[in-house]
């Protein structure tokens, strides 16, 4: 699903997606797109990305040059920056949550230093990687010295951690969402009491000016 954002430029991509995607989308100059992606606490995320610019002689799209960059900005659930900093056309980026919650992560080029690009359109390819996903198991495999016994071993903890993890978050979204719902309720409980309460004094002051007018008329 995908929402314009406020501001000039910005586009908003909700990606509630497997915890390994991988996805392409365009930016103009000065366009920024941004992704929500919900984590849990104490969870790292790789990005891998590489950019292609559009070539109006070829008609396709051809791969960045190295003095074309993207800049990469992260925010936690608490719109914390947690990651800014300046990659080249092809990079990688990781950072580990430490609230759980929507993660704001962000990409734009430095366009307004390339006259290549200007008017141009750039073509990034991102491949975000969350959780046990991150591991490189045979590297991990080599490192350590596991047999393949071992290393499924090792697999199925990570992935046992990773579902806790994910319960866990559940359990605190589930708590925020009711503690949301009684916080509701009790505000539409003291406005229908508020609301009572005007309408006896509207109705009392009613007629008693009622009242005086007929005693005024000396109609009673």
């Amino acid at each position: 699903m995908m929402l314009a954002a406020p501001g000039p430029g910005i586009v908003v991509l909700f990606a509630w997606l497997s915890p390994s995607y991988a996805l392409y989308f365009h930016i103009g100059e000065t366009e920024k797109k941004c992704f929500i992606e919900e984590i849990p606490d104490e969870t790292m995320v790789i990005g891998k990305y590489r950019t292609q610019l559009w070539d109006k002689q070829t008609g396709s799209f051809l791969p960045a040059t190295p003095g074309l960059g993207m800049h990469v900005e992260i925010k936690d659930s608490d719109t914390k920056i947690i990651l800014s900093r300046q990659y080249g056309s092809d990079g990688r980026f990781t950072f580990t949550s430490h609230t759980p919650g929507a993660h704001q992560i962000c990409l734009h080029s430095n366009s307004t230093k390339m006259a290549l690009f200007a008017g141009g359109k750039l073509r990034v390819h991102l491949d975000i990687q969350v959780g046990e996903h991150t591991n490189n198991y045979p590297e991990i495999a080599a490192k350590d010295k596991l047999t393949e016994l071992q290393l499924r071993a090792r697999q199925l903890l990570d992935q046992v951690e990773q579902i806790q993890k994910e319960q866990n978050y559940q359990q605190y979204r589930e708590e925020r969402f009711r503690m949301t719902s009684e916080s509701t309720n009790q505000r539409v409980l003291w406005w229908s009491i508020a609301q009572t309460l005007i309408l006896l004094t509207t109705g009392i002051w009613q007629m008693k000016h009622l009242k005086s007018f007929f005693e005024a008329k000396k109609l009673v």
